[in-house]
């Protein structure tokens, strides 16, 4: 028997895993709930509930393969190597397939699983799945692995014109195995249920994640170049959740693009070139999480930027959380997080530019948050991009860079239509005023409307000044190679 461990690849289709233990013999699902575990990575409630939805849908799709899913609770990774071993045991598994995940928690179980299975003789295989590379196959000249993502890109396209990683097969069915299929629970207690009105936003399964991949690569993705930064267009794919559960794989949205593209991964459509970028910018960071493990530990990437003395101020930390900062676009971003479980990716850097230097509050506060709030939370992406962010990380903006966010709201929002939709008390305002009110004429006179928590001047300076004081700083990194 074999046994397929379900994580964060909730498909039949494209599922590398799935097709090697149905190639090897009758094949068992497994899922593991970790609520203690979940809630140590600041795993979203809505996330949680978004992988329960999908996986009832997944059940249908392997039932329809002849494989039934089961449920093990393990509170916490520590006891999944027992809980594995114990589940072998019952069904007589001879081996266990899974899918890479990265991150240290994710490698530390499953070498301690592996070690558990290995004693009872049990083979466990580990395959790679969410990525096009395998971690430290791409690397710099002198072997180590890449700072800057622009040349790692470089490397990995020229590695995919060599070749694309081709779809894996949907395997045929198999002939009953007769065991029966556990239930997947409607919620896990810790975590509570999103509003339905968020759901619906969502819908779990692979045909909607297949649906949303059609429909972009399709016709929007030839505009995703020039839309993409205008958060009230509809000029993102939305897939983003989708990927992090695993319910699309990169390989179909790689394959999706170059299709709508006639094959061309640097020339042809410059929407689909620019989103295939974004494809290897998420390879990027998970490359990063293995190369530079401590990245994994809520550690800056450039050492000297730990010595940094961030504010300690929880009146500014919550007023950005509640969208009530006095700054519209920031205002409308949070408040589109609290409520869709989503932040459009441009304001996602608008905000945390915002709370790391206008506020100088610790980047992890807004690390935290995010992957409290976002059902598309991912601990490579979520990280790489607060890093980047608040100039800590890799290839990360030069900490002189920080956006103004009146000027990123003149310029992407230029009618104010995102701002009034999710700060409905400045909805009267006309496009010029909505994007700063308190200079409207020297009275503040939006009911409702706190005025501006810091000046962006002077703020500004003091997060100039901050990084200036630095022991030393690192000149902006380059691989050369």
């Amino acid at each position: 028997m074999q046994l397929f461990w379900l994580r964060t690849d909730l498909r039949v289709h494209d599922n590398t895993a799935l097709s090697a233990a149905m190639h090897q013999g009758p094949t068992i699902a497994l899922y593991m709930i970790s609520p203690g575990q979940w809630q140590l990575h600041d795993d979203a409630a809505c996330k949680v509930d978004f992988w329960l939805r999908n996986l009832k849908a997944l059940q249908t799709e392997l039932k329809a393969l002849n494989v039934p899913l089961l449920i093990v609770h393990a509170n916490t990774w520590d006891k999944a190597p027992k809980a594995l071993v114990d589940l072998c045991k019952e069904h007589g598994v001879e081996q266990v397939h899974v899918n890479e995940e990265y991150g240290v928690n994710e490698q530390s179980r499953d070498r301690e699983v592996a070690a558990a299975l290995d004693k009872q003789g049990i083979a466990f295989h580990s395959h790679l799945d969410q990525l096009f590379f395998k971690p430290g196959s791409v690397l710099t000249k002198s072997g180590g692995y890449f700072k800057v993502y622009t040349q790692f890109r470089k490397v990995c396209y020229g590695r995919l014109h060599h070749s694309v990683p081709s779809l894996v097969r949907l395997p045929h069915k198999q002939s009953p195995v007769h065991i029966k299929s556990d239930e997947v629970p409607d919620s896990v207690k810790g975590f509570a249920t999103p509003s339905q009105a968020l759901r619906k936003l969502w819908p779990a399964g692979e045909d909607e994640a297949r649906k949303r991949l059609e429909h972009f690569t399709d016709d929007q993705v030839h505009y995703y170049n020039d839309e993409r930064d205008f958060p009230a267009k509809p000029g993102t794919s939305q897939l983003s959740a989708y990927l992090a559960a695993g319910v699309v794989s990169p390989r179909q949205c790689l394959h999706a693009a170059l299709r709508s593209n006639h094959g061309e991964f640097e020339s042809g459509s410059q929407g689909a070139v620019t989103w295939i970028n974004e494809l290897l910018w998420r390879e990027f960071y998970k490359h990063v999480l293995v190369g530079f493990p401590r990245v994994s530990r809520h550690r800056a990437f450039r050492p000297e930027t730990e010595a940094l003395k961030w504010r300690h101020a929880p009146k500014d930390l919550e007023a950005w959380q509640q969208g009530r900062t006095g700054l519209p676009l920031v205002d409308a971003a949070m408040r589109q997080l609290l409520e869709t479980g989503w932040m459009h990716n441009r304001l996602r850097m608008v905000v945390a530019m915002y709370l790391t230097k206008n506020l100088l509050l610790d980047w992890r506060e807004g690390e935290r948050f995010f992957m409290q709030h976002l059902i598309d939370g991912d601990l490579a992406a979520n990280n790489g991009g607060w890093q980047w962010s608040s100039s800590t990380g890799t290839d990360s903006s030069p900490y002189f860079r920080i956006f103004n966010p009146v000027s990123q709201s003149e310029r992407f929002d230029p009618e104010g239509l995102f701002i009034k939709h999710w700060v409905p008390e400045l909805a009267e305002l006309n496009k010029r005023d909505i994007h700063d009110p308190s200079a409207m004429g020297g009275l503040f006179g939006v009911q409702g409307y706190p005025r501006p928590i810091v000046d962006l001047k002077s703020s500004r300076e003091r997060a100039l000044a901050a990084f200036k004081s630095l022991p030393h700083r690192q000149a902006e990194t380059q691989d050369h190679e």
